[in-house]
C-alpha cells in the first residue's frame, strides 16, 4: 500500500464490517469477513482492558502468545504478556487486575500494553492472506488513539475507520506514525483550551518496522462534516452513518438532550448523498443496510458500497459472550427485547442505542443502577482544575464525585456506565464492591434480519450474514475449501 492517498484509483471493498462496541467485532470477526475478501473491521474501543482480561483468563488457545511472538520486539512483548498473563486463569470470576486509566500523561506500561493490543488483535485478524482489515476508533475516547494507531499499524491494518467526532487531525497522525515520528494529539478540555497528549513511538523501539500507511475513513452523519474534512485533507473516504445505526449517533439538529426519550430525526437529519458523491472520494453507507437489495440502492446513490454491523454483532464469529448472544437472538424473536435511542444515556451526551434485553444494564431504568467510582475510564472528559493542572470525569460516576470536580450535577440525570457493561457483553464482566458481576449493556441496531438470517438453523454465522447481502468473494477471498463455514483462529 502506498504511503499516498490514492482513493480515486484504488480498489476499496464494497462491503464493510461495523467496528462495534468493546471487542463485539474482535479479530474472530473480522477475519471471518475478510476470508470472504470483504472488510472485516476490529474495534479498538477499551482493547487494552479487553487483551489484558483476555491474558488474566489464562489466554485461551494461545493466540495472544502467537500474535505477541510476532511482535517486532520480542522482549518488549514478552515482558507485557507476562505482566498480565495467568497461566491458571483468574482467581474469582470478575476478579481482574485493574488496567490504570489513560491520562494526558499516562504510564508507560500502559502504553506498550495498548500498542501491543491494537497489533495482536489486527494481526490475528490478518494472519491468513484475506480481504482487508480495518479497525474502528472513536473520536471522543482521544487519550488512547496514538498507541492504538501505532499498535494496528506495526500489525499492518489496512484502513482506519473513526467517528464519533471531527477527526480532522488523524490524517496528520498517521503520516507521522508512518516515519515513527513523535506525534502530539489535542485533548479537549471541557472548559479550557486543548492540551496535548505526547506519543513518542520510541519507547516501543521499534522504528526499524517497515510501515504502511492506512487508509483512512471518517465516519459522519451529515455531507456538511464530509465536504469540511474533504477540505481539509488526507481524508481517503466516508462512513454516511444513519440514525438506524448501532452504537453511538449523531444528535438530530436542534436537539438537546433534556431528556432519555428518543431523540426524533427528520429530513433536515438526512444527509445530501449526491453532494458528497461530487467531493470524488469514495463512501459508504451505515445504518440498516442488511438486505440483498441494500448494496444496489447504496450503488445508486453514488456510494461505493455499505457498512454492516447488527448482523454480524449476534452472528456465532462475533465477540458478544455467547449465552448472551444466544438469549438475545431468542428474546428478539419472541418480541421481548427492543432497541431504544436513549438521549441521554451515554456520558458522551450523543444519543446511544441500547437493547432491553431482561437482565442486563439496557432493560432497566439508568437512574437504578447504583453508582460506583469510575474505574475504566474511556468516556471521561477531561477539564481544566482549578490549581492548573488537568483532571477527568465522568458523568456516570458517583454524582458527588462529579459535582466536586466542577461538574453540573444536571449533566449525571439518566447517565449510564457504558465501559462496565460493553465490557461484559463481551464477556469480560467485572466484580461490583457489591459482589455482583456487572450486568451486559448491548448496543445494537434494529434487529430486523435474524429470522431470515437463521431460517430453520438454530444459529447463524458471518457467512450466513454476506450470503443474505447476495454478495459474492471480493478479491483476497480464501478458497471455497477454505473457506469453511468457520472462523476460529
Amino acid at each position: 500500500m502506498s504511503s499516498k492517498n490514492e482513493s480515486s484509483t484504488v480498489s476499496h471493498p464494497v462491503l464493510i464490517q461495523g467496528g462495534m462496541g468493546v471487542s463485539i467485532s474482535s479479530w474472530r470477526l473480522a477475519k471471518a469477513v475478510a476470508r470472504r475478501g470483504h472488510m472485516g473491521v476490529v474495534s479498538g474501543t477499551a482493547l487494552d482492558s479487553v487483551i489484558a482480561a483476555r491474558l488474566q483468563e489464562g489466554d485461551t488457545g494461545g493466540d495472544l502468545r502467537r500474535a505477541f511472538d510476532a511482535f517486532p520486539n520480542r522482549e518488549l512483548a514478552d515482558r507485557v504478556y507476562y505482566l498480565w498473563h495467568s497461566s491458571k486463569g483468574l482467581s474469582e470470576s470478575g476478579v481482574y487486575k485493574r488496567v490504570p486509566m489513560f491520562s494526558e500523561k499516562p504510564p508507560i506500561y500502559l502504553l506498550e500494553l495498548t500498542v501491543l493490543s491494537a497489533f495482536a488483535e489486527v494481526w490475528l485478524a490478518k494472519e491468513e492472506r484475506t480481504g482487508p482489515i480495518g479497525i474502528n476508533l472513536l473520536e471522543k475516547v482521544q487519550a488512547p488513539t496514538l498507541p492504538l494507531l501505532y499498535g494496528a499499524m506495526l500489525g499492518g491494518v489496512d484502513y482506519v475507520l473513526m467517528g464519533a467526532g471531527i477527526p480532522r487531525d488523524i490524517p496528520g497522525h498517521l503520516d507521522r506514525l508512518l516515519d515513527h515520528q513523535i506525534c502530539a494529539l489535542r485533548l479537549n478540555l471541557d472548559n479550557d483550551e486543548p492540551v496535548l497528549a505526547v506519543f513518542n513511538p520510541a519507547i516501543m523501539a521499534c522504528e526499524f518496522a517497515f510501515l504502511e500507511r492506512p487508509r483512512f475513513l471518517a465516519i459522519v452523519s451529515s455531507h456538511i462534516l464530509a465536504m469540511s474534512l474533504a477540505r481539509s485533507g488526507g481524508v481517503d473516504g466516508f462512513v454516511l452513518e444513519g440514525p438506524m445505526a448501532g452504537g453511538h449517533n449523531a444528535p438530530p439538529r436542534g436537539w438537546t438532550p433534556a431528556s432519555n426519550d428518543e431523540p426524533i430525526y427528520g429530513e433536515r437529519d438526512e444527509a445530501n448523498l449526491e453532494r458528497v458523491a461530487r467531493l470524488g472520494l469514495p463512501f459508504w453507507l451505515a445504518g440498516a443496510q442488511d438486505d440483498s437489495e441494500s448494496l444496489g440502492r447504496a450503488q445508486s446513490a453514488g456510494a461505493t458500497g455499505i457498512q454492516v454491523g447488527t448482523a454480524f454483532a449476534f452472528c456465532s464469529d462475533s465477540g458478544m459472550e455467547n449465552e448472551v448472544r444466544r438469549r438475545a437472538i431468542k428474546a428478539s424473536l419472541d418480541n421481548r427485547a427492543e432497541t431504544r435511542t436513549e438521549g441521554r444515556g451515554s456520558p458522551t451526551g450523543f444519543p446511544f442505542k441500547t437493547l432491553s434485553l431482561e437482565g442486563s444494564e439496557g432493560a432497566r431504568p439508568a437512574g437504578e443502577r447504583k453508582r460506583q467510582t469510575c474505574t475504566h475510564g474511556y468516556l471521561r472528559s477531561a477539564y481544566r482544575k482549578k490549581d492548573g493542572g488537568v483532571g477527568w470525569r465522568c458523568a456516570a460516576e458517583p454524582e458527588s464525585h462529579y459535582v466536586m470536580k466542577g461538574g453540573d450535577l444536571n449533566d449525571c440525570t439518566d447517565r449510564r456506565c457504558l465501559c462496565n457493561g460493553l465490557l461484559a457483553t463481551a464477556g469480560h464482566a467485572h466484580r461490583m464492591k457489591s459482589g455482583e458481576l456487572e450486568r451486559p449493556l448491548i448496543t445494537s441496531g434494529y434487529l430486523r434480519c435474524l429470522r431470515e438470517l437463521l431460517g430453520d438453523k438454530e444459529d447463524y454465522d458471518a457467512n450466513d450474514v454476506i450470503d443474505r447481502l447476495g454478495l459474492t468473494d471480493g478479491p483476497g477471498a480464501l478458497s471455497a475449501t477454505n473457506n469453511a463455514r468457520s472462523s476460529g483462529g
